[in-house]
């Protein structure tokens, strides 16, 4: 479908020509090999393509972090480019970056371009909104993170491959049950584990991970990591770590090839892996929601999102975010939504694009494709799982990462280690506190 209008869109550009030097619109962004650079090159070049008054460049900037402070310190250089992509926990830095941000609901609105911010998933849109509803960047790459699982080892281990784990307990058993019947070594492993471990594991089970709504309601807020919920969970991941049920493997995705070899049976990383996960196995594998305990009674609420938005900088001449405008309806579109979800593994962000793609029958042919998307839509989003709105939460992660490699390692504790993690986050807290007001 997609190919198609790439095709049309060209032929509409040649029939109009280039009468006039198109305006340069700067894109940066922190997409970079792979399927999702791809897409970000092909769907600036459609847009190009599609008309000859704006041209959008897009720049490659390194991690998501580095992207966000190359954008900063371009900013105050007076060298900023219009859109810059910023991952979920540099919301509260964004919003603080005073007379820098051009909320994207007032583009919209100053550009008149015609726009339904309803559209977007709440889920997605409720951790980039004002108090009052209003967006402050474009929604663009979101997920959250699934359970995927290793069905020829299930169905080696003697499990039902199409009955996966839906709880800690289960998928304690089940792990037990693969590393008896020796069909893998490890039982899971995951990535991102404080987003996946801490801030969505939170909210999965309704209960937030700071006070203040998880900052959206205020500055003055406080980290609750080292609540009995979560020492007791991280406690739980480590005695399964000596047992080899569970196995760190590093940051981020380091993980992953634990699972695409068949090291591990399981694997709770971000949805936006589909495709790698797709890509790199050899065996039939799928997709399910991340476990919750038992013995939570507000478990399973709903996860939260990671990912990216688009934020809009000032100091641009008018007509260039005219062109910004224009482009964000077109990146926004069914026919766009519908070929990022389904080429990377990230969530459609409208409920129009949701429905084409299920329309279509991609999850008839693609089973646990739209696993991300019910998990995130599981509950109506509460003060405790509709996101994070923290300062200084990409030094904060940090933080929690070094204290969680200190219990894999034996170093600490689990109440020892969240105890110093909150401590160490609250003055980051404070610090931003004091920079922001």
């Amino acid at each position: 479908m997609f190919k198609k209008m790439i095709g049309a869109l060209g032929i509409a550009a040649l029939a109009v020509g280039q009468a006039h030097a198109a305006i340069q619109i700067e894109w940066w962004h922190a997409m970079g090999g792979g399927t999702t650079g791809e897409k970000v090159q092909q769907y600036a070049q459609a847009f190009n393509e599609s008309q000859d008054k704006y041209e959008i460049k897009p720049v490659y900037k390194g991690t998501y972090t580095e992207t966000m402070t190359s954008a900063i310190a371009a900013f105050r250089a007076g060298e900023q480019p219009a859109i810059v992509q910023v991952f979920e926990v540099g919301t509260a830095t964004m919003m603080a970056a005073k007379g820098a941000v051009y909320p994207v609901h007032q583009l919209m609105a100053d550009a008149g371009v015609d726009w339904d911010p309803s559209d977007y998933l709440d889920a997605v849109k409720s951790y980039y909104t004002t108090p009052d509803g209003k967006l402050l960047s474009l929604p663009f790459n979101s997920s959250t993170p699934v359970l995927f699982y290793n069905k020829d080892v299930f169905e080696q281990a003697g499990l039902d491959p199409n009955n996966p784990p839906s709880t800690w307990a289960a998928l304690e058993d089940a792990s037990r049950k693969i590393i008896d019947s020796g069909t893998a070594e490890c039982g899971f492993t995951t990535g991102w584990q404080s987003w996946v471990q801490l801030e969505n594991f939170g909210a999965w089970h309704n209960h937030a991970i700071a006070t203040r709504a998880n900052g959206f309601e205020g500055l003055d807020t406080e980290l609750k990591l080292n609540d009995d919920l979560f020492v007791d969970h991280i406690r739980q991941l480590k005695e399964w770590q000596d047992e080899n049920i569970f196995a760190y493997g590093g940051r981020r995705g380091d993980p992953n090839p634990l699972f695409y070899t068949g090291e591990c049976a399981m694997l709770m990383n971000s949805s936006a892996y589909y495709g790698s996960v797709k890509g790199e196995t050899d065996f039939d594998f799928g997709m399910t929601f991340l476990p919750y305990r038992g013995d939570v009674e507000a478990a399973p609420q709903n996860s939260i999102i990671g990912g990216a938005t688009l934020w809009v900088l000032r100091g641009q001449d008018p007509e260039v975010y005219e062109g910004v405008a224009e482009f964000f309806k077109y990146l926004s579109s069914p026919d766009v939504q519908v070929d990022w979800h389904e080429s990377t593994g990230y969530v459609p962000i409208t409920y129009s694009a949701y429905e084409r793609a299920r329309g279509e029958g991609f999850y008839d042919e693609n089973p646990g494709a739209d696993i991300a998307i019910k998990q995130l839509t599981y509950n109506e989003p509460t003060p405790a799982s509709k996101g994070l709105r923290l300062g200084n939460f990409v030094q904060i992660r940090d933080v929690l990462n070094e204290e969680l490699e200190a219990v894999w390692s034996g170093e600490k504790g689990a109440r020892e280690a969240l105890d110093s993690a909150v401590e160490r986050g609250n003055a980051l807290l404070r610090k931003f506190e004091r920079t922001a007001r």
